[in-house]
């Protein structure tokens, strides 16, 4: 297929990705909406991170998830049982590099971290292991829209 790049210098191949990370975006956060999510957002937020990745979707799709799962069920569990303060949420870090590496889900810890943190210092009304559960529900939801989309629309050869 030729190589072609409109009038203001848009590539076919950034048109198409352009649209693709919409769809999936819009696609996850009307869903997450419709599920009555709380923090809905989460979940255009997984779709964008895993279509616009330089990185293989499926390798990222399950680092997210796995790295989702521990981030959100150590963060209910130290929450429920210790104070959130910079000495618990430092040590929480620590256990979480480790777990991760002791389950050979190194590349995951960026996101359990992050998940982590949202868990333990985000002020919530709710249990801490029910924000946790939604958490890993929004991102999962993202995760599956992304994959969706990218088993249905493949990116464009670069």
């Amino acid at each position: 297929m030729p190589h072609w790049t409109w009038r203001f210098g848009v590539s076919r191949a950034a048109f198409i990705n352009s649209v693709r990370a919409t769809v999936a975006a819009v696609a996850s956060l009307l869903l997450a909406r419709f599920l009555k999510l709380p923090e809905f957002y989460w979940a255009p937020i997984s779709a964008i991170v895993i279509l616009l990745s330089t990185i293989n979707p499926l390798t990222l799709a399950w680092q997210r998830f796995a790295g989702t799962a521990l981030g959100a069920a150590l963060g209910a569990l130290i929450a429920t049982y210790l104070p959130p303060n910079w000495m618990v949420y430092g040590a929480a870090m620590f256990v979480c590099g480790i777990l991760c590496a002791l389950l050979r889900i190194g590349s995951a810890y960026r996101f359990a971290a992050i998940t982590l943190t949202l868990v333990l210092l985000v002020a919530h009304t709710q249990s801490p292991w029910t924000v946790a559960a939604h958490r890993f529900v929004e991102v999962s939801l993202g995760i599956a829209v992304a994959l969706v989309v990218t088993v249905v629309w493949p990116a464009p050869a670069k």
